[in-house]
């Protein structure tokens, strides 16, 4: 028999200490409690914990000072912060520490039972640390620091702002999270906020019953109640409109949502992760995006670079990607020559690794005798442009027209992929009417 997992309860309250224990024991748990930090500290010292549960308020200190000890001495416990109820301010300071999750007083037994089963279920960090380095590749100093992040935070259940530039691959880091995390069993769910339209946006986001508006034929639960148990990915937080943003901040607040036409809220537990390539603090400064919910959401930030900033990962990148393209095709692995990786190399990238894959994707096809050549990448800038993507030398353009139109459909493009081909998402993207958009289509012969 596997002995029985051990939690350390740490509050100065001996009635809320009692209710845990019984709580747990009847779990089948077994528990340590201390008053304070001290004894706190002792325990962890004498015997091995699967989790801690602190208090905030303690006799020598605060539950913050033991969730740095803990992180810094016993970084494989994840520690559960209690604490008053309203202290949000507390909660999220807890949150950024290091702590796994929080309770508030007076303690909900239901709420308590599904934290401990979460952080039960985490991942040893040595799992973590091995498992995802196939899919996030680079052995740059930005990249290896990428990859420590997300085995750290995917030990939290803080909510995370993933910054980027357009292409850096802001979804595979949430979706890495999500599944370095307890909640790798439960739906990972993204959802491309820009491609919604508004007025489907609260259907979408919380659901509908049937009869609740015209067109509402059946019940539909929205994307909350999809994601309930595991993760809801955010990609383009920013273009969603103020109303919605005070929706959201609500749902997240509350921990519950109401569909359109429905007479009760269903509670859900979902882990919110949320990204754009957009400053999130200049559209807050512009009043374009609430504060409220910018501080809800941004407990913690990590930014993934771009690819600018990690040149030397680019070889591995493309090898990678040609090597997935000739799996798919049953076809022998194409080779970069040596002009066509210079020119790579040279490239700024301004849509980054999803640039860095249409393009090989392109080249694949298009190259002969498995040779891909600097000519088959069809770059519109010369291979040594510079990180001004204004700056072109005039003996490299033999027509003005076609060069502009190059750019013209190479932005287009960008729009509709990140927008995953709506287009009056793409046409918002690119400060465009809806029908100057088709027009530009039709004349790029771009057109359905």
């Amino acid at each position: 028999m596997s002995p029985r997992q051990k939690i350390l309860i740490v509050d100065d309250e001996p009635d809320i200490r009692e209710l845990l224990e019984i709580t747990l024991g009847r779990m089948k748990l077994d528990t340590r409690s201390a008053r304070n930090v001290k004894e706190a500290r002792d325990w962890l010292q004498r015997e091995p914990f699967d989790l801690c549960l602190t208090d905030m308020r303690l006799p020598d200190g605060n539950g913050l000072d033991l969730v740095q000890h803990i992180q810094q001495r016993h970084p494989q416990v994840p520690v559960a912060m209690i604490t008053a109820y309203g202290s949000l301010d507390t909660a999220i300071n807890a949150l950024k520490a290091g702590a796994f999750d929080f309770l508030t007083k007076p303690v909900d037994l239901t709420r308590l039972r599904e934290l401990v089963a979460s952080a039960l279920r985490m991942h040893s960090a040595s799992t973590a640390d091995g498992t995802f380095d196939s899919r996030l590749l680079g052995d740059s100093p930005p990249m290896r620091a990428l990859r420590k992040q997300v085995s750290k935070l995917a030990r939290s259940q803080a909510p995370i702002y993933i910054s980027g530039e357009s292409g850096s691959g802001k979804e595979l880091v949430a979706r890495l999270i999500h599944e370095q995390g307890p909640r790798i069993e439960h739906p990972f769910v993204p959802v491309n906020c820009g491609a919604i339209p508004s007025e489907l946006m609260e259907s979408e986001f919380f659901g509908h019953r049937k009869g609740s508006f015209t067109g509402a034929t059946e019940d539909k639960p929205g994307l909350f109640q999809a994601a309930n148990g595991g993760t809801l990915f955010l990609d383009e937080v920013a273009d969603l409109p103020l109303a919605m943003q005070v929706k959201l901040l609500r749902a997240i607040q509350e921990k519950a949502v109401r569909s359109i036409g429905g007479q009760q809220e269903l509670t859900v537990d979902v882990r919110v992760l949320c990204a754009t390539h957009k400053d999130l603090n200049a559209e807050v400064a512009a009043g374009r995006f609430r504060q409220d919910l910018y501080y809800r959401l941004n407990v913690i930030e990590l930014r993934v670079p771009s690819l600018r900033e990690r040149r030397e990962d680019i070889v591995q990148l493309a090898d990678s990607v040609l090597r997935r393209l000739a799996d798919g095709s049953g076809q022998p692995p194409a080779k970069l020559n040596a002009q066509a990786l210079e020119t790579l190399k040279g490239y700024r990238f301004p849509g980054n690794v999803r640039e860095l894959e249409n393009m090989l994707e392109r080249a694949y096809t298009l190259c002969e005798n498995d040779q891909i050549e600097a000519s088959d990448l069809r770059l519109v800038d010369s291979p040594s442009a510079s990180s001004n993507p204004g700056e072109h030398n005039l003996a490299d353009i033999d027509n003005l027209e076609d060069y502009l139109e190059s750019i013209e459909r190479k932005l287009i493009l960008q729009a509709l992929e990140e927008t995953r081909w709506n287009r009056t998402a793409a046409a918002q993207r690119l400060n465009l009417t809806f029908r100057s958009l088709r027009y530009r289509l039709k004349k790029l012969g771009l057109e359905d």
